[in-house]
């Protein structure tokens, strides 16, 4: 790794904490910004060579302060539910931000978590919104390698352990989608995969997806999850003519 400082954008979430982990241990030195240190910093103050610094993104000028100095730097920021507006601002209108900030710093080197599926004629908000950023960075001259992850699992994930909850206080789950089918990607894996990018220059310019080995359907993994947590339920899928009761085995 050519990278003596990078900073993580979006570093204080879920996936951010594995990535920021595993940056940690390159030696090199770490800037997590944060709207909110102290609900974040036991967890990830600890890292050697590592900053939180509480300021606001979507400020132009204090983006590009943050990003002075730096020789590179990993983006992820998103939201998972929200208005068009929302999804707009969060996943296009900061990334133009980035984009600038980094033009303004000399820094080339872009490593941004997307998602598997995104697209700008997607079905969803988040899709589209998901795609148009993956367009701007494309466009962008700088030095960039997007990651498209599945559905990511890990300590501390809002898709697993949402199902854990369900299944711990349901006696059946309704489930819309449950044939739809699903590659999970671990958490870790896609935090070596960002430091990977980083090292191999080869991966400039290029897009690649991230999924894990295994294809389910949901009602599989909510199926799985019941076992792991004692919590068999059965599981009836919705929108589906004739409902059936899907079992766990």
């Amino acid at each position: 790794m050519n990278y003596s400082r990078i900073a993580l954008l979006g570093g204080g979430g879920f996936i951010g904490s594995y990535i920021a982990e595993r940056l940690a241990e390159q030696d090199v030195a770490l800037t997590i910004p944060t709207r909110q240190r102290e609900r974040q910093k036991q967890q990830l103050i600890v890292l050697p060579q590592t900053e939180l610094v509480e300021t606001n993104l979507h400020d132009p000028q204090a983006l590009a302060q943050l990003l002075q100095g730096h020789d590179a730097v990993v983006s992820m920021v998103g939201i998972l539910h929200g208005s068009r507006r929302a999804f707009e601002h969060a996943h296009v209108e900061l990334v133009e931000k980035i984009i600038e900030a980094c033009k303004q710093q000399g820094i080339r080197r872009l490593v941004h978590i997307s998602a598997l599926g995104a697209a700008t004629n997607g079905p969803s908000d988040y899709q589209q919104t998901k795609g148009l950023a993956e367009e701007r960075i494309k466009s962008s001259g700088l030095d960039w390698t997007i990651l498209r992850p599945s559905v990511v699992f890990g300590v501390g994930d809002s898709f697993l352990n949402l199902f854990a909850g369900l299944l711990n206080r349901l006696p059946l789950l309704p489930l819309a989608g449950a044939h739809t089918r699903f590659a999970p990607v671990w958490a870790d894996d896609v935090a070596r995969a960002v430091v990977a990018c980083l090292h191999n220059p080869l991966t400039i310019h290029q897009r690649l997806d991230l999924t894990g080995p295994r294809t389910y359907t949901l009602a599989e993994l909510v199926g799985y999850v019941g076992r792991l947590t004692a919590h068999p339920r059965p599981v009836i899928p919705l929108l589906r003519p004739g409902w059936h009761c899907y079992k766990p085995p």
